[in-house]
């Protein structure tokens, strides 16, 4: 009878690994909700928290999680969101390995001879990617609960923050096969 419990446990435990799923830390959102949790007493983190969903920090915190940074920890194992200003760090990729280094507004991505940025531009309030001297905007986030995807196609897709438009932005972003061609 012990012997069965131990062994239905320990299949139990494994089980847990074995059907954990893959979806990111969301490390943007929680460097967010960390920096909110240190202002002070909880009657003023629930303002500020408050002030941040209507003016859309957390939202846009999270759909830049959902859309680049958790697909990136998806890939590579780790999050460039927790990654600090100057930190280079080596990542195997399926065609070989890149050095993503965090920069003040995004990162810069290299192979060998190649590289490219992604940097968020704070005056158009957009993530952009340069590459070859060309940048191409990627995302744009709107003062109205909105961002705007820009799609390879050179179409637009006007994307809400909340569950509905993340699922519809990573349907589009997935189903693409450069993101930031044009």
């Amino acid at each position: 009878m012990k012997k069965t419990k131990l062994s239905i446990g320990a299949l139990l435990i494994s089980g847990t690994l074995l059907f954990s799923s893959c979806i990111g830390s969301f490390a943007l959102w929680h460097k967010v909700l960390d920096w909110n949790q240190g202002l002070g007493n909880k009657f003023v983190n629930e303002l500020v928290f408050l002030a941040c969903n209507i003016v859309p920090i957390y939202p846009i915190a999270g759909l830049i999680d959902v859309v680049v940074l958790n697909s990136i920890e998806f890939w590579t194992g780790s999050n460039p969101a927790s990654a600090n200003v100057g930190e280079v760090k080596k990542v195997k990729g399926e065609n070989g390995d890149y050095l993503v280094k965090t920069l003040e507004d995004g990162y810069t991505i290299s192979k060998e001879d190649q590289s490219m940025n992604l940097k968020y531009n704070e005056e158009n309030n957009t993530w952009n990617v340069e590459y070859n001297g060309e940048s191409t905007k990627l995302l744009k986030m709107n003062n109205d609960g909105t961002a705007d995807l820009f799609l390879p196609n050179g179409n637009t897709m006007n994307v809400t923050l909340d569950a509905q438009g993340m699922m519809a932005a990573r349907q589009v972003v997935m189903n693409s096969s450069f993101f930031a061609a044009r």
